[in-house]
């Protein structure tokens, strides 16, 4: 059993999917706050800080797993949109565009700790207008990092991957398995 200290459905999903025991928590941080504008900079410390929130409350009698990630192109760490103006200007940045998602993720138990900094780097096909308008009004861009769903919207998209899918979903589970004490 671990500690999941992030809110994300579809890191749950993941580690379902492997038969990873596990309970869902909060950890109260505020990545907002963070100065950081290197993307790989940006999710290692706020990976960090949801673990240092995470151990502090909860300690590490169950191991704790936090993960950031953030989207990136043309330089640019994309965000969460704040509404769809926002994730439209985004989704038009990765069109037809090298797209980085970059996930942290930080495994801690009282034996070892463990942190991994991922990148899988998607080429996209430019955006159709009109599956764009779709997408922005279904609301599903909604909490997504670059409001990019490569499981979803952007799958259609994906001329080439260089890296692990799990990494772009916000969990790299190929690198992760190995170090669990489980």
């Amino acid at each position: 059993m671990i500690l999941l200290g992030s809110s994300s459905q579809t890191r749950a999903k993941i580690l379902e999917s492997r038969g990873i025991a596990f309970k869902q928590v909060g950890c109260d941080f505020d990545e907002e706050a963070l100065e950081q504008t290197v993307p790989k900079n940006f999710v290692y410390h706020a990976a960090m800080g949801k673990m240092k929130a995470c151990e502090s409350r909860f300690g590490l009698e169950t191991p704790i797993l936090c993960a950031d990630t953030v989207v990136t192109a043309h330089g640019e760490i994309l965000r969460k949109a704040r509404d769809e103006a926002d994730a439209r200007r985004i989704l038009m940045m990765q069109s037809g565009s090298d797209v980085s998602i970059i996930t942290c993720m930080v495994y801690k138990s009282e034996k070892k700790m463990f942190i991994d900094l991922s990148a899988t780097v998607y080429t996209f096909a430019p955006f159709d207008e009109a599956d764009l308008n779709r997408y922005i009004e279904s609301g599903e861009w909604r909490g997504k990092a670059g409001a990019c769903m490569v499981e979803g919207f952007c799958k259609s998209y994906i001329q080439s991957v260089r890296g692990y899918e799990s990494c772009a979903m916000g969990l790299t589970i190929e690198k992760l398995e190995p170090w669990l004490d489980v």
